[in-house]
């Protein structure tokens, strides 16, 4: 697949393939993208977590031109604040796969409601 440049007019996609649960507090999606594929352009508006499911050898392209490589192990938990649209692109040659739980709660009150 290759690389578009965000284009501010174009619709944004999805956030994962599938939306595997969903209530009043999370929304849980599941994600696979193969060898040099990548997700289409989204924003995320939520606070999540990132929880890998294989080996992940990945670069989030941003709108504003920024490029972050990431490295996800499975087993671990990666907190994301919502922030401006990205694309992810797989750069591995094996498939990845995570799940990102979404939460529909703003931190303020979940920290309110704890304490």
């Amino acid at each position: 697949m290759t690389e578009a440049a965000f284009d501010p007019q174009a619709p944004l996609g999805p956030i994962g393939d599938e939306i595997l649960f969903e209530n009043e507090h999370v929304r849980v999606w599941g994600l696979t993208l193969d060898p040099g594929e990548r997700q289409p352009w989204h924003r995320h508006d939520l606070p999540y977590l990132v929880i890998p499911l294989t080996e992940g050898d990945n670069e989030m392209h941003f709108a504003d031109g920024r490029r972050k490589p990431t490295k996800e192990t499975p087993g671990t938990a990666l907190w994301r604040e919502p922030g401006i649209p990205h694309e992810l692109y797989n750069r591995s040659n094996w498939r990845y796969r995570n799940v990102l739980v979404e939460l529909k709660i703003p931190a303020l009150a979940t920290a309110q409601a704890v304490s």
